[in-house]
């Protein structure tokens, strides 16, 4: 399945709901140049499936983790990671096999090694207030 959005950041507390509506997974693969609003739709998703911490962007600590009632978010940004062999140092694999909630963001690194359970959205800057978000599963 295929679902595009064009929207605007006033609008995105309904297209997080959206989102969620349409993931066949617990993980999600983001795609999307720097700046483009990743890590503010994680925000959103995050509040959403109803956590109520804090959250900020792992891009140094390559993880963040996020509490649910019954169940936990992972939130990794892998921009700073370089190849597949860092990602194995740091466990990334026990995350993929959870059963929690993985939102991944810089996923490229990583993609030999998934399998067909995800979910990928792209995030595309449209104009400076639009953006176009596509999810593909």
């Amino acid at each position: 399945m295929k679902l595009e959005i064009n929207y605007q950041l006033i609008d995105l507390e309904s297209v997080a709901k959206q989102v969620l509506k349409n993931l066949k997974t617990k993980t999600i693969l983001l795609y999307g140049n720097m700046g483009v609003g990743k890590t503010t739709l994680i925000k959103t998703l995050v509040q959403e499936l109803g956590s109520h911490d804090e959250v900020s962007s792992p891009t140094f600590s390559i993880v963040n983790e996020y509490e649910l009632k019954n169940d936990k978010i992972f939130h990794f940004d892998l921009y700073r990671i370089k190849n597949l062999e860092e990602a194995y140092n740091f466990g990334i694999e026990d995350y993929l096999d959870s059963n929690h909630w993985v939102l991944i963001e810089w996923p490229e690194t990583i993609e030999s090694i998934l399998t067909a359970n995800f979910d990928t959205i792209s995030l595309e800057l449209k104009s400076e207030n639009t953006r176009k978000l596509t999810i593909k599963n």
